[in-house]
């Protein structure tokens, strides 16, 4: 089993900066890609940002140029640095790490979010 924890989060004035980390833990053999979604109040869950065991990495347009995703592939760990946060930045995110288990098996794990609140 494959348990994903996520930290970072908190309330920053509009222009501030956060960074969020999660960590995968438990049985793991290797981790394909790590991921970042976030989910604002009666808004479906978007993703946010991913990157691949590669270093490869994607954003969603409306974080390009403000949002840094990096991976710490030692520590099965990902980071997503947040710089000139604007309100509508405000949910709750999540972060999802998939890949092969150490029994040979595909996971895909959900942490239970942070609350990232950006007030104006």
């Amino acid at each position: 089993q494959v348990q994903v924890v996520e930290s970072g989060g908190g309330s920053v004035q509009a222009g501030g900066s956060l960074r969020l980390s999660c960590v995968a833990s438990g049985s793991i053999f290797s981790i394909s890609a790590m991921d970042w979604y976030r989910q604002a109040p009666g808004k479906q869950r978007e993703l946010v940002a991913a990157i691949t065991a590669g270093g490869r990495a994607n954003y969603a347009d409306f974080v390009k140029g403000r949002f840094t995703i990096s991976r710490d592939n030692a520590k099965n760990t990902v980071y997503l640095q947040m710089n000139s946060l604007k309100p509508e930045d405000t949910a709750v995110y999540y972060c999802n790490a998939y890949g092969v288990s150490g029994l040979r098996s595909s996971f895909s794990s959900w942490g239970q979010g942070t609350q990232v609140t950006v007030s104006s």
